[in-house]
C-alpha cells in the first residue's frame, strides 16, 4: 500500500459529505460534495503531515484496509461460465 485509505461518507447531521484517514488521527473535513471533501481533506493531510513533522512526532505508515479488503478470494477474477 503506496498511500493512506480514505474514507468517504455522508453525514445527515452534517448535511454533507466527511472524508477521513484512519491512520491519522483526527485527519478529516467536510464537503458539499464528496469531490469537496476530498479535495479539503488532501489539504488536511498535508496540514497534519507538517504539524506532525515539524514536532518531531512520528508519521505512521499507511496500516489500515477495511474489513472487504480481507476478506477471503478478494481480488481475484473469476471466470465466466
Amino acid at each position: 500500500m503506496s498511500d493512506y485509505h480514505i474514507n468517504i461518507f455522508y453525514s445527515s447531521k452534517d448535511e454533507g459529505y466527511i472524508a477521513d484517514i484512519p491512520d491519522l488521527v483526527a485527519c478529516s473535513a467536510y464537503g458539499q460534495t464528496p469531490a469537496e471533501a476530498l479535495e479539503q481533506l488532501q489539504i488536511a493531510k498535508a496540514a497534519w503531515l507538517e504539524a506532525a513533522r515539524k514536532a518531531g512526532k512520528p508519521v505512521p505508515r499507511p496500516r489500515y484496509r477495511p474489513a472487504i479488503y480481507q476478506a477471503p478470494g478478494y481480488g481475484r477474477l473469476v471466470a465466466a461460465n
